[in-house]
């Protein structure tokens, strides 16, 4: 390995053997004008002011990149909350809108049975009878309101009511012959929950609206062939 090679030594004044100078090194300024220390003092501000814009550029990045990193930790947990707190207000508005149609039903029993007359009307138009059947609570006086709707709709058939045991309160069953139609309150109040919860797994973390032209959870006539 080459030694490195080293520096000779130099003086800063060179005297000739008379005592004449033949170089010298130029000697450090000790005075200066005002002029002179203003551009100085301009200069070592500026280069002062620099250096600290060019550190708090730095500190602002390495910030920005933090603010990043743990925004994008954050997110999962954010979207995970925004879920839960979408699946209690589903919850709370799936209780609330059970406790209403039950109140709905206790005063108006027989509304439904009513409404399904009317929606059916053009379905039974052509059948000879109409056997409806419901617990003993639900169709005591049925008789007279079926009647009245089967005339309102231009239904000229014959309508039976017939009292079952083991079916739900305020459920029954429209029979005419071709098909039939039910309604159970319990079984609906299920399918709406299952469908609002279909669509809650099905949207999961995306904090995506339910999608629109979905299964309807409001159906509550279940036709049978």
């Amino acid at each position: 390995m080459a030694n490195p090679a080293h520096e000779r030594f130099t003086f800063d004044t060179v005297f000739e053997a008379s005592g004449n100078i033949i170089s010298a090194s130029p000697r450090p300024k000790r005075s200066y004008l005002a002029e002179e220390v203003e551009a100085i003092r301009t200069a070592a501000e500026a280069a002062g002011e620099s250096r600290a814009l060019a550190s708090i550029a730095n500190r602002q990045a390495n910030a920005l990149a933090v603010i990043a990193r743990l925004s994008q930790q954050a997110l999962p947990s954010l979207a995970a909350a925004a879920h839960d707190h979408r699946v209690g207000s589903a919850e709370l508005a799936l209780a609330c809108s059970r406790a209403i149609a039950a109140a709905a039903l206790d005063k108006f029993p027989q509304a439904p049975v009513r409404a399904a007359l009317e929606a059916l009307a053009r379905e039974i138009e052509a059948a000879p009878r109409l056997i409806v059947t419901g617990d003993a609570d639900l169709v005591d006086g049925l008789q007279a309101l079926l009647e009245e709707t089967a005339q309102a709709v231009g239904y000229p058939g014959s309508i039976q009511v017939r009292a079952v045991t083991g079916v739900a309160p305020c459920a029954f069953t429209l029979d005419f012959g071709d098909g039939s139609a039910s309604f159970d309150p319990d079984a609906a109040a299920e399918r709406v929950s299952q469908a609002l919860h279909a669509a809650l797994a099905a949207e999961g973390l995306h904090a995506e609206h339910l999608i629109p032209g979905g299964a309807s959870a409001s159906d509550t006539l279940e036709p049978e062939s």
